[in-house]
Order: structure tokens, then C-alpha cells, then sequence
């Protein structure tokens, strides 16, 4: 079928009073407006109707060639029994409908959705980073209008405040509720498919300040003779004898305590216990002792280290740092690096790397190898405890590690220990 148009002929068209058509063949023809556009129209019938429909952009942005080569298209899908002026208007319709569906509405649908698969630190989690990090600028942007490199900038501002593990998430995130809305029908777009090539590189990892073993005397000294309120050296000292999470520590209940039988029991899902894992901490003789005295102060409250201002909270969270700070440690120990210095003595003294793991709450108790006793090693972990804690009080009486190390010997007690737990591995 030969067009009877020309691009010369459609060029030299003039606009006249009245629209006008010129035929291009096959039903396809050009409509000149008065004020001098040109239009692409195709005419046809479907279902005994006489219909037309649009075809592409005006001329010149669709030229001839490309006009009939949308009709020959167009044509077939008639053939083929659809009708595309219809076809379109069904089309148009979804697309508004999409763009109708903002990433706030996929965001907390998605959220709903998950939230009874996750642990509630996890769904706190989500909801913190949602709140703060993804819906202030995307809550009202619709799912098909949000672009690439738009992710891109929002989560490289998350790198560049240093928050990388945040990004990493967010990005997880961002490719999930874009998943969640797709498997909908709210879009058909993904943004999220290579945000990973433009991950940010992290700096290497930082641990939290914290003393060398031969600094530790003349810190303990110093500790014991700072004036201070009960809580705040009481839990300074709690995370010296236990190397326990600072968050758990300072938020320490008495319901999590039995002095009588010298535990503390961390729930599974206990808020600020990183991923939740249960805990169990043996507690020297040392520990029982300053518990029971803080008993008399805060012991009917909800925590143990109570807030200054305020009893019904726990004690704040730059407390024992600042305290740390007055002593002239500032930049040199944290509350969080005495996990380190526990860490570093035992394995020093010979201690099993397993109880030791333990006792920082490394992995999770329930996935470890073997029976529950041999999982969290309770009683080869209250031995060495107990005997840190004794360490401390004869570091904090003037003793230098060398000659806490060069004294040392096993007693009787731990060669029990020992002997059982190598004979139950």
C-alpha cells in the first residue's frame, strides 16, 4: 500500500480557514489545523464502527516514515481482534492509577504486611529508618515517578553521615517495598535494581575506646575513689564485671535479677540486646553485693539504675561515659570497651574462647552446637567471672596486671570445671 503523501507535499501544506485532511493510504491521514498544526490520524472500523484514533506526535516530531510504521501496528492489532483506541484508554487509566500510588502508601502496606514475620526490635527498626531516613522525601512521590539515580542521592546522603550500616539496610529495604508494590500491580518499575553498583565503601571498622590490660590499675583506682551518684558507678562497675552491652546494662530491671540464685536473665527480644538473642550472665559474689545495697535505693522501681530526673526511666545513656570523661578518660575507655578489655584479660589468662564468646553474647545461644547447658557454658563462665572480679578488686587494692598474671593459679574449683566441660565437648 502506497502512501500517497510525500514529506515535500506534508512540508508545503498550508493552513487553511477550516481543518483539512490528506489521505497517507491504508486509512492513515494527516490533519492540518487553521492555526497550522499538523495531526496523525488513523480511521478504521471495528465491531461495524467507523472509529479513528491518534497516531504518535504531531509532525515533524513524527515524521511520515514513523507514522505509517505505527499504523501497520496499530492495523494488526485490529486484525488480531483489539481494538486500540479502547486498548489505549485502558492503558491510560492504569498509568494514572499508578502514578495515583505514592512510595508512602507501598512503604506502610509493605510494613504492615512484614511486620508480624519480625521481632519486634526489628519491626522498631524498620519503622525508625522508614520515619527518618525514606518517607520525609518519597511519602508523597509515586512509585512510577521515583528514578534511579533519585535512590541513589537519597541513600548516598545516608553514607556520607558515616551511617553505613543504615544504608546498607535501606537499600534492602528500598528494593522490598518495591518487590511488595510490583507483586500489587501499583508499578511496574524497579529503581532499586542497581543501587548496589554505587555502594559507598565503608571505613574500616573502629573499636570503641578502651585501656590496654596494664592501664587498667590506675583506672580501677581511680574509678573507686570518684565521687558519683550509686547507679552511675554501679553500672560503670556492672559493665567491668560482666562486659555485658552498655544499652542492656544501663536499662537493667529487677525482674531480669535473682540475687539468691546470682543470675540476670536477658529475655529473647530484650530491647537493646542486638538481635534479640537471650542472655544469660552469671553474677560474682561482687556484683550480688553492690546489687543488694542498690536494692535499698531504687529497688522499688522498674530499673536499676534509675534516671537523675526522672526514676521511672532507666539511667541516661551518656552517663558512665561522662563520668569516664570526668576521670580524665575521656577518648580512652567507654562503657562499650570494657567488652574488649574483658575480652582481651580472659583470653590473656587462657580462658576457652567459647566461654568467652559467651559471656559477649556472640551468636545466638539457640542456633550453637549441642545441649543448652553446653550452649551457653554457664557454670565454667561463673567460675571465670568470679575470678575477674576478683582480679578487679586486687587491681583496684594496687596490684599491676604483671603481678595479677605472674600470681595467678588455678584452684581447685576451676580444674573441675575445666575437666568436665573438655570431658562433655
Amino acid at each position: 500500500m502506497r502512501s500517497q503523501l510525500t514529506d515535500i507535499k506534508i512540508k508545503n501544506a498550508k493552513p487553511r480557514p477550516k481543518k483539512y485532511t490528506m489521505p497517507a493510504g491504508g486509512g492513515l491521514t494527516l490533519l492540518v489545523m487553521p492555526e497550522g498544526a499538523k495531526y496523525w490520524r488513523l480511521r478504521y472500523r471495528f465491531g461495524g464502527k467507523a472509529k479513528w484514533i491518534s497516531v504518535g506526535r504531531p509532525y515533524p516530531e513524527t515524521s511520515l516514515k514513523d507514522a505509517s510504521a505505527e499504523a501497520v501496528r496499530l492495523r494488526q492489532l485490529i486484525a488480531e481482534g483489539i481494538d486500540p483506541a479502547e486498548r489505549r484508554v485502558v492503558q491510560r487509566l492504569a498509568q494514572r492509577q499508578r502514578m495515583a500510588n505514592t512510595f508512602g502508601e507501598a512503604a506502610e502496606a509493605w510494613h504492615l504486611y512484614r511486620k508480624a514475620a519480625w521481632k519486634p526490635r526489628t519491626e522498631a527498626q524498620v519503622r525508625e529508618y522508614l520515619d527518618k531516613d525514606l518517607l520525609p522525601s518519597l511519602r508523597a512521590r509515586p512509585l512510577d515517578a521515583i528514578s534511579a539515580p533519585e535512590l541513589v542521592t537519597l541513600v548516598a546522603g545516608i553514607e556520607h553521615r558515616g551511617a553505613f550500616d543504615v544504608a546498607k539496610k535501606v537499600r534492602q529495604w528500598l528494593k522490598a517495598i518495591y518487590s511488595y508494590a510490583r507483586a500489587m500491580g501499583w508499578t511496574e518499575k524497579d529503581p532499586t535494581r542497581d543501587l548496589l553498583a554505587v555502594k559507598g565503601v565503608a571505613p574500616p571498622p573502629k573499636n570503641f575506646p578502651h585501656l590496654e590490660p596494664d592501664q587498667l590499675p590506675a583506672f580501677l583506682q581511680e574509678l573507686a575513689k570518684v565521687t558519683s551518684a550509686p547507679t552511675v558507678k554501679g553500672c560503670a562497675m556492672l559493665s567491668v564485671w560482666l562486659g555485658n552491652r552498655p544499652g542492656v546494662t544501663r536499662t537493667l530491671k529487677w525482674t531480669e535479677l535473682d540475687l539468691d540464685a546470682g543470675l540476670w536473665e536477658i529475655a529473647q527480644g530484650r530491647e537493646l540486646q542486638k538481635r534479640g538473642y537471650r542472655h544469660t550472665t552469671p553474677l560474682p559474689r561482687q556484683a550480688i553485693e553492690m546489687l543488694r545495697e542498690l536494692h535499698k535505693l531504687t529497688g522499688t522501681f522498674e530499673h536499676v539504675f534509675i534516671g537523675r530526673n526522672d526514676p521511672s526511666k532507666p539511667l541516661s545513656d551518656g552517663a558512665v561515659n561522662n563520668l569516664f570523661k570526668r576521670m580524665g578518660y575521656s577518648g580512652k575507655q567507654t562503657a562499650h570497651g570494657f567488652r574488649h578489655v574483658l575480652s582481651t584479660c580472659m583470653n590473656e589468662l587462657g580462658y576457652e574462647s567459647d566461654w568467652i564468646e559467651r559471656q559477649l553474647s556472640h551468636g545466638d545461644p539457640d542456633a550453637i552446637r549441642g545441649t543448652y547447658n553446653k550452649a551457653v557454658y554457664l557454670n565454667p563462665r561463673r567460675v571465670m567471672l568470679q575470678r575477674w572480679a576478683d582480679i578487679v578488686d586486687r587491681m583496684q587494692a594496687g596490684e599491676s596486671w604483671a603481678q595479677v598474671q605472674s600470681s595467678l593459679e588455678t584452684d581447685e574449683s576451676e580444674h573441675v570445671v575445666v575437666a568436665f566441660q573438655r570431658k562433655i565437648g
